[in-house]
């Protein structure tokens, strides 16, 4: 979503990315659609999953790393480049920075889209936990510090994940810092659109259909339990309304496809709603994400009890004008967005503790759903404030801090 407008802010950047069959995640060839043709993508090898498994080693980032350093240290011989910037969630590659660093003096910036290390689950019980978390767990304590402690810059979606670094490495207090999500890009809308006869329809006509596309996870149970209790209560009084509703929660796993375990489902069967809730773990692919958001009647995002979480899906959702019921932690950045982004969003936060969840604002919701009744949303213009290119100007502005000491007037990336 950044590529677009890097070289309207004179700043030409290469890409260095895994070639695509050594992953295993869902494809998505229109993405390619989106992308400037004069921008360089680097292509890297890394090991076949199919032997590392072997050994419990899946992790694209340790399978790529070797590649990613041989490739990177090529193009940093080559010519000149004025900065590193890492965007991925597979932060151990993340650590090269600091050796490229040390090698070529090319200062870097690290994008913390999610939490790298994190105490999050420290607590849960064990079958709440992601796969393999014992292993990640020790190797996110140990690579991370070797990163983040010669980093020159930091980009996070989320204030509170800055926070959490800055009170864990007091040495990052004196580096340029931003909280950027990520952007409203408009043009992939009308890409999902153009393309809708390449995409399986997922909804059911029959039904009022909701929809949610995203992770899952235990941390969103909060959310999805004043949902469900509520349409639990208005199953009691009028069952046959509310077997009119149909709630889909779609690529919830992050497991590859067929061996995702449910997360949503279970939970509905708790409340006995079993028959309204359809829970697909496999991921879709983005433009499938957007063309099923709008086909959808309304949209639902139930959100972290994690007070720094944030979803920056929630400007695609945004974006479709679809009607939209949130539900999140009450510190989360995600509430005044919100409620700044739009009207007639219905926006409601978790209850303390100590208190219950008042569900007459959603037995409500749910009623006039069930009767075809639904508000489409409108945005204000403050989320113009949210656009991709409003977003990537504040990187921008980031990555001029970092570079603060160069005289040229157009600088390049990797």
């Amino acid at each position: 979503m950044s590529l677009p407008y890097f070289k309207e802010f004179n700043w030409q950047a290469e890409v260095v990315a895994v070639d695509e069959r050594y992953s295993d995640l869902v494809k998505d060839e229109l993405l390619l659609e989106s992308l400037p043709i004069e921008v360089k993508i680097h292509k890297v090898k890394a090991l076949e999953k199919k032997w590392t498994s072997k050994v419990g080693l899946g992790s694209l980032a340790l399978r790529s790393m070797w590649y990613y350093r041989k490739k990177v240290n090529s193009l940093l011989k080559a010519r000149k480049f004025d900065l590193i910037y890492f965007s991925t969630t597979e932060f151990p590659v993340c650590i090269l920075g600091a050796y490229w660093k040390r090698k070529f003096g090319v200062p870097y910036i690290i994008d913390m889209q999610d939490p790298w290390h994190s105490d999050y689950y420290q607590d849960k019980p064990k079958h709440q936990r992601p796969a393999k978390y014992w292993f990640s767990y020790r190797l996110n304590k140990y690579l991370e510090p070797i990163a983040i402690k010669s980093v020159d810059g930091l980009i996070s979606v989320s204030e509170s994940y800055l926070k959490t670094l800055n009170n864990r490495y007091p040495i990052l207090k004196n580096i340029p810092q931003a909280t950027v999500t990520f952007g409203a890009y408009e043009k992939d809308l009308k890409i999902a659109l153009d393309n809708s006869h390449r995409f399986a329809p997922l909804l059911d006509s029959a039904f009022k259909n909701i929809v949610y596309v995203g992770r899952g996870g235990a941390d969103m149970r909060k959310a999805l339990e004043m949902l469900f209790e509520a349409l639990k209560q208005k199953t009691l009084e009028n069952a046959e309304l509310v077997n009119k509703l149909k709630f889909y929660f779609i690529g919830t796993s992050y497991a590859p496809k067929g061996l995702g375990q449910a997360s949503i489902l279970p939970i509905a069967y708790q409340y006995g709603l079993q028959n309204n809730v359809i829970e697909v773990t496999d991921r879709i692919s983005y433009y499938h994400t957007l063309l099923t958001l709008k086909q959808a009647d309304a949209l639902f995002i139930p959100g972290s009890d994690d007070p720094g979480y944030t979803a920056s899906k929630i400007y695609p959702y945004l974006l479709t004008a679809k009607p939209l019921l949130a539900i999140f932690n009450r510190q989360s950045s995600v509430v005044p967005i919100l409620k700044k982004c739009t009207i007639h969003a219905t926006i409601l936060t978790l209850p303390d503790d100590e208190e219950g969840a008042d569900n007459a604002i959603l037995r409500s919701l749910v009623t006039n759903w069930a009767n075809n009744d639904f508000k489409n949303i409108e945005v204000t213009s403050e989320f113009e404030n949210y656009s991709a290119r409003t977003l990537t100007q504040k990187q921008i502005e980031l990555f001029n801090k970092v570079n603060m000491n160069h005289t040229e007037d157009n600088f390049t990336a990797i």
